[in-house]
């Protein structure tokens, strides 16, 4: 089967303190003959931070990212953020003549963006093309609380764009997994409050966790990079379970896909969970 390839947009997360989400992401990708080029000096989204507090450095930082992307082939981006803030950018210029022809002049070339495809979209597809029928039952009854923070719930100019709300559910069900029903699927985990404002953020991932487990979660499954990270460092509760990224158990499903390295660099360590499932990864 011919390799697809998308162009791909890892964002700073997936390129340093969620190392494993990425290599996760491009393992189980990889399994399905679907391969990720990475687009050559790409920068920082701008992300929260930037775009809180200088609104025309933000759109330069991610209008970069458009416009030395590939025109000929969707931008894969599997960050809520980053996504958030590429299309952001994406509709402003459409929208703006003005900062459309001023960034055309500092580019020397004529906007013509990718078209942008977060990997839920692109996950959707891949079950709806029938590509998990034959994983079913993979994760053992796994009991997980889904977690989409906030950055899908986009704001209203981006309203029309899917928000995938759900797929996790979905998805996990069908490998066998127990989603569970729970009131902190979209509860914002601080975000980068955890630096300016570590109370703040240490009490939110904490209502969460604590929310998970009454549930009956044994883990949460994130969609964001920037919430795993949080919601490990943030937590100071006594009844912690681990969280995972999402590509992590969906590579999880795949026998001899998953590494163990990448369980490794968690700080909530989820061997022995993994071990009770026989989840457990192979190893190198």
């Amino acid at each position: 089967m011919k390799t697809i390839r998308y162009s791909y947009f890892p964002g700073c997360s997936l390129a340093t303190t969620a190392k494993e989400n990425n290599a996760s992401l491009i393992s189980f990708l990889g399994h399905f003959d679907m391969g990720l080029d990475e687009v050559k000096d790409w920068n920082c989204c701008g992300s929260s931070s930037t775009h809180s507090v200088n609104s025309g450095l933000a759109l330069a930082l991610a209008s970069r990212n458009l416009f030395i992307a590939p025109e000929d082939r969707p931008l894969l981006v599997a960050c809520p953020g980053c996504h958030l803030r590429l299309g952001q950018a994406r509709i402003e210029l459409a929208a703006d003549e003005k900062k459309r022809r001023r960034v055309e002049q500092h580019f020397n070339r004529e906007f013509r963006p990718p078209r942008l495809l977060h990997f839920f979209e692109l996950l959707s597809k891949m079950g709806g093309d029938g590509l998990f029928n034959g994983l079913k039952g993979k994760l053992n009854g796994l009991k997980i609380a889904p977690y989409y923070g906030c950055m899908l719930a986009r704001p209203p100019k981006m309203n029309r764009e899917k928000n995938h709300h759900g797929l996790i559910e979905k998805t996990m069900a069908s490998l066998g997994a127990q989603p569970l029903q729970w009131s902190y699927a979209s509860r914002c985990c601080g975000t980068f409050l955890s630096v300016s404002r570590p109370r703040i953020a240490s009490a939110q991932v904490n209502r969460i966790m604590a929310g998970a487990v009454r549930a009956g979660a044994e883990c949460i499954v994130t969609a964001c990079a920037m919430c795993h990270l949080n919601l490990e460092i943030r937590c100071d509760s006594s009844h912690r379970i681990p969280v995972f990224h999402f590509s992590e158990i969906l590579s999880l499903a795949l026998e001899g896909n998953a590494s163990p390295d990448w369980f490794r660099r968690h700080l909530i360590d989820p061997a022995p969970l993994l071990a009770r499932r026989n989840l457990s990864p192979c190893n190198p």
